[in-house]
């Protein structure tokens, strides 16, 4: 694994702009908020030559509780190489305030030579070859299934459902991404993926705590990595990235959550049939009751980016399905409003209508019975996380406001989307509207057709 902190440098156009670091930029801001002299004031009074003295000056009120201030460090950027998915799943859930990517394996193919070392992720030296062997054998279906898949494509391109006149280019995508969706199923959680975060330095110290405390060694790895890169940039703030009692003590708790589900119930190898729940909260206070009504919060919508008003802003809504798969969820985990939750415990296994492999009921049977002894034999560092498959399923929530949830919905079943999350979210998109049925005018609920 290695961690890169990206300087952003002005652009031409910004060559008269006042230069600052990530770090006196926040102090001058803090000044800016106690002052009405203007930015040119507060400017004038730091001394270019020493400039960390006017930093000092400031930061040292962190320490006294204003970490806010540590949120005027701008957009830092990290680029993480080679971390798991099941790392970088993580990260995105408690980085609920950062924008980034990671590998997509709807334009990548995956490939073995992408698997960590088992030592790496704490696989126990006696499980050490069997774990290798399964995931190695998982590569191989999958690459097994997307050749068959883009065969079948080939020979009936009417499986892409490529748009009329599509180019050679659009439509040899298209054939991927068609075969690449559906092979996926079979790739290790444990493969390694490449992940770009851009943060403030309050946001990134909060994130290498939690990484920093959390059971398992790639986190903490990940952790000291991000912290030493974070000092470049943000020297003063990395003293607030270390694990405490609270964060360890949330981890210990996570991980003994999933463990405690897979002991007594164990990982099925059947697709776990559909549910969804939908909860909406609508209740205002009486001194403040809504002043818009639903059409009125919509007026002017030309798209999923435009502006809703309070009355959908005001409406809360919790959602959860019982079978999302890891492939499913990886996408899923990065919508950065609300809160997201998921034991990570596996309760069935999906792969998508007319997808199939001779040896999958054997390369499943293999992938239980070793995350069965990882949970017994070595369930202190979450190593158990690593022998998962991409379409195991497992239970998740995500609880937002309506616009939020909305937006998602219309991201989720439109143009280019994945087909089995745009299943997933027309689900919940319907038990919404059998609750708020005034909505159904203005949510533009798409079909997933290919971009």
């Amino acid at each position: 694994m290695k961690v890169t902190a990206l300087a952003i440098t002005p652009p031409p156009g910004a060559h008269d702009c006042p230069r600052v670091t990530p770090e006196l930029l926040a102090s001058t801001l803090a000044r800016y908020s106690r002052s009405n002299k203007g930015i040119e004031s507060i400017l004038s009074g730091i001394n270019w030559d020493d400039p960390d003295k006017s930093v000092d000056q400031v930061f040292r009120f962190l320490d006294y509780g204003h970490a806010s201030i540590g949120g005027l460090t701008g957009g830092i950027a990290m680029a993480i190489d080679r971390c798991s998915f099941f790392l970088a799943l993580k990260l995105f859930e408690i980085a609920q305030l950062g924008d980034g990517q990671e590998s997509s394996t709807r334009y990548i193919e995956m490939s073995p030579v992408s698997l960590p070392r088992p030592a790496d992720v704490g696989i126990p030296d006696a499980l050490a070859g069997e774990w290798q062997s399964v995931m190695e054998e998982a590569f191989a279906i999958y690459r097994e299934v997307y050749r068959q898949l883009d065969g079948a494509a080939r020979e009936n391109p009417a499986l892409v459902r490529c748009p009329p006149g599509a180019n050679e280019k659009v439509v040899d995508r298209l054939r991927k991404n068609y075969a690449l969706d559906r092979a996926r199923y079979f790739i290790p959680f444990a493969t390694e993926t490449n992940v770009g975060l851009v943060m403030t330095a309050r946001v990134w110290a909060q994130t290498i705590r939690q990484l920093d405390a959390q059971p398992f060694p790639e986190a903490v790895e990940l952790a000291a990595q991000l912290r030493a890169e974070l000092q470049k940039l943000t020297p003063r703030l990395t003293r607030h990235s270390f694990k405490d009692a609270a964060s360890i003590e949330q981890g210990r708790q996570e991980l003994e959550a999933s463990l405690a589900l897979i002991r007594r119930d164990g990982a099925g190898m059947e697709n776990a049939a559909d549910q969804v729940f939908v909860s909406v909260e609508r209740a205002t206070p009486p001194f403040l009751p809504d002043w818009q009504s639903f059409p009125a919060a919509f007026a002017g919508k030309e798209n999923r980016y435009s502006l809703a008003g309070p009355a959908v802003k005001r409406m809360f809504v919790r959602f959860a399905w019982n079978n999302i798969t890891l492939a499913e969820l990886r996408d899923l985990n990065r919508h950065r409003t609300g809160y997201r939750f998921s034991p990570l415990a596996p309760v069935g296994f999906y792969l998508p209508p007319g997808v199939s492999h001779p040896r999958q009921r054997q390369l499943l049977e293999r992938q239980r019975a070793l995350l069965q002894r990882l949970v017994t034999e070595a369930p202190a560092n979450g190593c158990h996380y690593y022998s998962f498959l991409l379409g195991d399923q497992v239970a998740f929530e995500h609880s937002t406001h309506a616009d939020k949830f909305i937006y998602e919905v219309e991201l989720r079943t439109g143009l280019g989307a994945h087909f089995r999350y745009a299943e997933h979210l027309a689900a919940v998109s319907r038990e919404f509207l059998r609750q708020v049925p005034e909505a159904e005018p203005f949510i533009q609920i798409g079909t997933a057709e290919p971009e």
